[in-house]
């Protein structure tokens, strides 16, 4: 089942069911958050409790909705300090290769070998250990909370101070805590995690920093488990023109970390479960423009396309946000 979260003609939000170009809005419930939260009470599966609570008599077209900027984020939460975006690298086993165009190691070279790539061979060993046991740590970073997210069709802002702003197209697991301090995976979604891959590659303790951006994920959200086997195609267009496009690779079989070894390593910090919060989680990808050597211009389009997620994510990227001048911090 696939699920949208959307404004409808009042403006008003309400959560809907994709089926072709039909959206049917669900009973009862304005938000996937909260559509979760019952789910949880009920002890019911996301589908189960939509089957519940039914379908309202509205209908709306799927496609005006993306053109009028109507669909929002598949998940969020009502206020944004509560919803927590963060992500795993060197997870798909061709993410060393892309990370390789962008740092120039000589990998033949074992006195060239870097702390990356020795993660990376941490995860091939140790990524999916047999069940009930713990795997390798992956790398780990924070993007920041819900105020980055940018709802589907919309600008990713270019900071002033950024050197890059480059599509990354992944896959993100998507969660809630429960009122019991567990995490409920309620889906996946397509994800662009939008980084600087100029300031990353000066160094890898600048990763850290890169990662500080905004980020779009959607427009639907995929109910079950994740296939195995998943390709998609990321396009960088401009000028309405496609000027590059590559297939990528996803799902456990493509990876060498399983799901669940890295919902462990994020999960497993206590201040990440606290009742009622939002967990947006990008999986990583081997996949970029920039390590072909494209550098996306202001302007230009990013799309995320996977057959099993309905819709292709698209944002731009847009227009540079408000630099905070040097010694704005006020001493108190």
């Amino acid at each position: 089942m696939n699920i949208i979260q959307f404004e409808h003609t009042q403006d008003q939000r309400a959560v809907g069911v994709v089926e072709h170009n039909v959206v049917k809005r669900v009973n009862a419930v304005t938000t996937v958050r909260d559509l979760a939260l019952l789910a949880i009470e009920n002890k019911n599966s996301l589908e189960q409790q939509i089957e519940a609570l039914g379908f309202s008599d509205d209908q709306y077209n799927y496609q005006d909705l993306l053109e009028n900027l109507k669909v929002l984020a598949p998940l969020d939460h009502p206020d944004t300090a509560h919803c927590f975006v963060s992500g795993t690298g060197l997870t798909h086993l061709g993410s060393a290769s892309a990370r390789d165009k962008m740092h120039q190691q000589n990998l033949n070279d074992e006195a060239s070998v870097t702390d990356t790539m020795r993660m990376f061979q941490w995860g091939i060993e140790q990524g999916k250990p047999a069940e009930g046991l713990v795997g390798a740590q992956p790398e780990w970073f924070y993007k920041g909370d819900g105020s980055i997210v940018v709802r589907p069709g919309t600008d990713l802002p270019l900071p002033p101070f950024a050197e890059d702003g480059g599509e990354e197209p992944e896959i993100a697991g998507l969660y809630v805590i429960g009122p019991d301090c567990k995490p409920y995976r309620i889906g996946f979604a397509l994800g662009n995690e939008y980084s600087d891959h100029i300031m990353e590659r000066r160094n890898y303790l600048y990763l850290a920093h890169s990662k500080l951006r905004f980020c779009s994920y959607g427009p639907e959200l995929r109910t079950g488990e994740l296939p195995k086997h998943l390709v998609g195609t990321s396009r960088l267009r401009r000028g309405g023109e496609v000027i590059w496009e590559k297939e990528f690779l996803s799902g456990e079989d493509n990876m060498c970390h399983s799901l669940s070894n890295l919902e462990y390593h994020h999960f497993k910090y206590q201040q990440f479960l606290k009742p009622g919060d939002v967990h947006i989680h990008y999986f990583g990808t081997a996949t970029l423009s920039f390590a072909d050597g494209m550098q996306a211009q202001v302007g230009d389009e990013f799309e995320i396309e996977m057959k099993e997620f309905g819709r292709p994510l698209k944002n731009k990227l847009g227009l540079t946000q408000p630099e905070l001048p040097i010694g704005s911090v006020i001493t108190l």
